[in-house]
């Protein structure tokens, strides 16, 4: 069994993913890397193909339609072969270094079930999702309004060592197979955005433990799929954070708080499309005007 597979899942993730693909394949640590392509129009996991053929070390799967992240990421891991898998984003870029301390750090912490990562822009800012708690109805409220108390993301500067957490980024994630294996993968009713949450919990919730290598920092970009589709984007990501909160969130078992969550998820929802739509026609304009 080799020591790592790597799994990305691409969905017309557009130019980022060759330098992520390159990235993988230029480490030294001995893995494979299983590309999950979900029916792009792009052409980019072809080419990638063509230009790593002879790297026996990539496996490049093509299903016919976009099933969704966490469906063609357990497809991956089930034609995995490594003792540990990470979940990479296809606009993360990693480096030797990255993998080795990620690997020590699993190999040092038996009862890990999930390590993440700082992932950062490009201007090297953490993105809070790197290190946050459970969503939370009480929590969410008290991050929307601005209220004093506990709120879904972590106040303050992000940690310089390895630390307990609720949830990490779902950016990277490098898991134990064993652990991966034991809860069956993702939960396939996700099909963009929380199932990074769900799995976290359901691996604490296993009685293994989520942790953040606060002193890994990995350079996390903008996907491209979400820039060209954000009602599409944004549509799964409001149905995650409705069965999230379905499966794991106590108040869900008060009828009248569910109406009102259900209620104030989706006109979210609706609230955001008139500016999705304002900002992809101006980021189109300049390219139909030249």
């Amino acid at each position: 069994m080799l020591p790592l597979s790597v799994i990305v899942v691409a969905a017309d993730s557009g130019p980022s993913l060759r330098d992520c693909v390159r990235r993988v394949l230029a480490c030294d640590v001995p893995l494979e890397m299983i590309l999950v392509d979900n029916a792009s129009s792009d052409g980019i996991p072809q080419a990638i193909a063509r230009a790593h053929e002879s790297d026996a070390r990539l496996h490049v799967i093509y299903n016919h339609a976009n099933l969704g992240f966490g469906p063609a990421m357990n497809r991956g891991a089930a034609k995995s072969r490594g003792k540990s898998l990470l979940i990479l984003n296809p606009d993360c870029l990693i480096d030797n270094a990255t993998l080795q301390r990620l690997l020590g750090l699993l190999a040092a912490n038996p009862r890990a079930g999930v390590i993440g990562a700082v992932v950062c822009d490009e201007d090297g800012t953490p993105d809070p999702a790197s290190y946050r708690r459970d969503p939370l109805m009480r929590r969410a409220l008290n991050t929307l309004f601005k209220r004093p108390g506990e709120g879904i993301n972590i106040e303050g500067p992000m940690p310089d060592q390895l630390v307990e957490a609720e949830a990490v980024s779902g950016a990277l994630m490098l898991m134990p197979r064993r652990v991966f294996d034991y809860l069956a993968g993702f939960d396939e009713e996700y099909f963009l955005h929380c199932e990074d949450l769900d799995l976290c919990r359901r691996v604490r919730d296993a009685g293994y433990r989520v942790m953040l290598a606060g002193d890994v920092h990995v350079l996390h970009g903008k996907g491209s799929s979400s820039r060209h589709r954000p009602v599409f984007v944004s549509r799964h990501k409001h149905r995650g954070m409705w069965r999230w909160f379905r499966k794991f969130d106590p108040d869900a078992r008060k009828p009248w708080i569910a109406v009102a969550v259900w209620l104030g998820i989706w006109s979210h929802f609706l609230l955001q499309i008139p500016g999705q739509l304002w900002r992809l026609m101006a980021r189109k304009r300049p390219k139909d005007a030249a």
